[in-house]
C-alpha cells in the first residue's frame, strides 16, 4: 500500500522532496496542496505560481521542472499542468481501491490520522456553566462546539483533558446562602433544585436591594464562606453538588463526560502567587486600589488596564484565569489550552493571552499555545437572542425535551406502523443530534437562526438526512441477508463507473476534511464534507444498482457502500452524535 491516509500530506510531502531538490525550499516555497475541482482532478498545488512571481520566474516553467521530479507518484496518480502552473494530481483506480480496502474501519481510520498530533497533549476548556444556576440555549454552542474539537484533537493523535471550569465561586452565594438559611423549600430542592436555587437568588437578590441590613447579612455570610465557616461550606458545597447533578443530566443527552471539573474555587488559593510574581516582575502596579497590568503597545489597550485584583482585595476572573494557565502549564504539561467561549469575551481572552505571555516570558517558562475558539449567537426567527416569550433564556433541558418530542412527529409520519417503543429511541436520537448537528454546521464565528422546521428535517444539511443516509447503508446489508461487520467484498475490483470513481475519491478526502476541522478547531469544516459525502452515496445509489449477478461488480459496490457507513459513522462520532441502524 504506497497511499498513507492523508494524501494530501503525501502530496505535500513529495512536493517539498522535489522543491528541495531544486533549491526552493530555502527560498521559502510552500505546496499548497488543497482538495481540488472535480473536473481538474482530486488534488491541487497551487505553490509554483506564488513562488514564480515572487522570484521573477515563469511558472509554469517551474510548475513543470517539479512535476518532472515526482517521478514516485506516478503509480498513484495522473499528474498534469493547468493554466498557470497549477499541478494538478487524479487518484487512479487502482489506487482508489488500495485506499479503500486499507482503511475498513473506523479504528483503521484514526490510526492513519493520529500521525498529524502524537505526542501533543491539550486541554479543551469549555461548557463551564454557573452552578445554582439552570443551562440555557446561550450554554448550547460551548457544550457541543467543546466536545466536536475534543473528540477531532483526540482522533488526530493527541492527549486531551476536558475540563469544565464552572462558575461556583463568587458574590452571588452571599445571598443565596442567606436566603437558603431562612427561605429554603425542602421538597422544591429535592424535586428541582436548580429552580429552587434560582428562587432562592432571587429572593436573597431583591431583598438585599430593598434592605441594607439584609445586604450586610448577605455580605457577612460571604465572608464566612471565603474564611472556611464549615456550616457555609456544607451549604456551598451542596449547591455545587445538586448543580454539577443537573448538568450531568444534560452532559448524558450530549454525550459529554468530563475528565476534570475545576471551577473557580479550586484557584482560591492559588492567586496570591500570580500576584507576586507580575508584581515581582514588574509587569503589575497599583493603580487606583488595584492590582493592575497595562499594555501600551496593543492598539485596543493602551489605555484600558488588566485588572487582576480589585481594588478591595479581592480575586477576580482575570486572577483565577492567569491562575488557571499555570496550574495547566505546571500540572498537566499541556501543550495547548482551546477556550471555547462565546466573542463577547474576546477583548478579556486577548489580554489574558498578552499577560501570560509576558509573565512566562519573565519567569521563563514555555507558554502552551492558547487558542480562544470564540462563536456567535444564536438566534430567534426574529433574528434575536433566542428568548421565551418573556424574554427569558430557554433552558437546555426543555429545548431538547421539545426536540425529541418533534423528532417523534416526524419517525411517527415517515413510519407509523412501527412499535412506539422504537420510535420514541429514534426520536430521541434525532431530536437531540438535530440540535447538536445544526450548531455544529455553521461557521462558529457566526451567528444562527435557531429554526426548527429547518433543522429536524431530511432535506437539507441536517442531522436527518445523514442519520438516514447511515440506515439506508444499514438497510442495503440487511435486505441481502449479509453481515454489514463481514462485507463479502473479496475479490473486488477497482471503481469503474463514474459515480463509483466519484465515491471513492470522496471517500479519500475524510483525512482532509479532518485535518482542516481539526487545524482550525472549525467543526463545520467536518459537516459540509460528510453532508456531500451523503449526497454522493446517494447518486452512487441512484446510478448504480449495488447487487448484481457479475461477483467482480457486487464486491467493489458493496466494498463502496460499507466504507462510506465507516466513514459517516467515524464523521458523526467526532461530532458527537449517535448514529442509527434503523430509521
Amino acid at each position: 500500500m504506497s497511499l498513507p491516509f492523508n494524501i494530501a500530506s503525501h502530496l505535500d510531502t513529495s512536493l517539498r522532496a522535489a522543491a528541495g531538490q531544486l533549491g526552493m525550499l530555502d527560498r521559502g516555497f510552500e505546496p499548497e496542496v488543497r482538495v481540488a475541482d472535480p473536473t481538474h482532478g482530486d488534488f491541487q498545488a497551487n505553490g509554483a505560481l506564488a513562488f514564480a512571481k515572487r522570484e521573477k520566474q515563469n511558472p509554469r516553467v517551474l510548475a513543470q521542472q517539479i512535476v518532472d521530479r515526482l517521478g514516485g507518484l506516478a503509480g498513484d496518480f495522473e499528474i498534469g499542468l493547468a493554466g498557470p502552473g497549477f499541478i494538478n494530481f487524479r487518484l487512479k483506480p487502482a489506487a482508489l481501491l488500495a485506499w479503500l480496502l486499507a482503511y475498513d474501519s473506523e479504528t483503521h481510520l484514526q490510526t492513519g490520522a493520529a500521525r498529524a498530533r502524537a505526542g501533543q497533549k491539550w486541554i479543551v476548556d469549555y461548557s463551564s456553566p454557573n452552578t445554582a444556576k439552570q443551562m440555557h440555549v446561550g450554554h448550547l454552542r460551548s457544550a457541543v462546539i467543546g466536545e466536536a474539537i475534543c473528540r477531532l484533537l483526540a482522533f488526530s493523535g493527541a492527549h486531551v483533558v476536558r475540563d469544565n471550569h464552572i462558575g461556583d465561586w463568587g458574590t452571588q452565594f452571599g445571598k443565596l446562602i442567606w436566603a437558603y438559611k431562612r427561605h429554603l423549600d425542602p421538597a422544591a430542592l429535592a424535586a428541582e433544585p436548580l429552580e429552587e436555587f434560582e428562587r432562592l437568588y432571587k429572593l436573597g437578590n431583591n431583598a438585599a436591594a430593598a434592605d441594607s441590613a439584609v445586604l450586610t447579612a448577605a455580605q457577612q455570610e460571604l465572608v464566612r464562606l471565603q474564611n472556611g465557616d464549615a456550616g457555609n461550606l456544607a451549604i456551598w458545597q451542596k449547591i455545587n453538588d445538586a448543580s454539577l447533578a443537573a448538568f450531568q443530566q444534560i452532559y448524558d443527552q450530549l454525550g459529554i463526560k468530563f475528565d476534570v471539573t475545576l471551577g473557580e474555587s479550586f484557584y482560591n488559593d492559588k492567586v496570591d502567587r500570580v500576584y507576586r510574581e507580575l508584581t515581582a516582575g514588574g509587569l503589575a502596579q497599583e493603580s487606583e486600589g488595584a492590582l493592575v497590568v497595562f499594555h501600551p503597545e496593543h492598539p485596543r489597550f493602551k489605555t484600558q488596564p488588566f485588572i487582576v485584583r480589585k481594588k478591595d482585595g479581592a480575586s477576580n476572573y482575570a486572577s483565577t484565569d492567569l491562575a488557571t494557565i499555570l496550574y495547566r502549564a505546571e500540572h498537566f504539561q499541556v501543550d495547548g489550552a482551546a477556550y471555547v467561549i462565546d466573542f463577547r469575551q474576546s477583548d478579556h481572552l486577548a489580554q489574558l493571552f498578552l499577560t501570560a505571555r509576558k509573565w512566562f516570558e519573565k519567569t521563563g517558562r514555555k507558554l502552551p499555545q492558547l487558542e480562544h475558539v470564540d462563536f456567535g449567537t444564536v438566534l430567534g426567527e426574529n433574528n434575536k437572542p433566542l428568548q421565551t416569550r418573556d424574554g427569558e433564556h430557554i433552558r437546555l433541558k426543555a429545548l431538547l425535551s421539545e426536540a425529541r418530542e418533534r423528532a417523534y412527529s416526524l419517525v411517527t409520519a415517515r413510519s407509523p406502523e412501527a412499535p412506539e417503543a422504537e420510535r420514541r429511541a429514534i426520536a430521541d436520537i434525532v431530536g437531540v443530534a438535530s440540535v447538536q448537528y445544526a450548531d455544529l454546521a455553521q461557521n462558529r464565528s457566526s451567528d444562527y437562526v435557531f429554526a426548527w422546521d429547518k433543522m429536524i428535517s431530511l432535506e437539507g444539511n441536517t442531522a436527518a438526512y445523514l442519520l438516514y443516509a447511515v440506515a439506508r447503508v444499514h438497510s442495503i446489508f440487511r435486505k441481502a441477508g449479509m453481515d454489514v461487520l463481514q462485507p463479502p467484498i473479496a475479490g473486488a475490483s477497482a471503481p469503474a463507473t463514474a459515480a463509483e470513481i466519484n465515491l471513492a475519491r470522496k471517500l479519500t478526502q475524510f483525512a482532509d476534511a479532518v485535518q482542516l476541522a481539526t487545524n482550525s478547531l472549525r467543526p463545520h469544516y467536518l459537516c459540509t464534507y460528510l453532508h456531500e459525502l451523503a449526497g454522493e452515496f446517494s447518486t452512487f445509489y441512484g446510478a448504480d444498482k449495488v447487487i448484481v449477478d457479475e461477483a467482480p461488480v457486487r464486491a467493489r459496490r458493496l466494498l463502496l457502500c460499507h466504507r462510506t457507513l465507516v466513514v459517516l459513522e467515524t464523521g458523526l462520532h467526532l461530532l458527537g452524535l449517535r448514529p442509527l441502524e434503523r430509521m
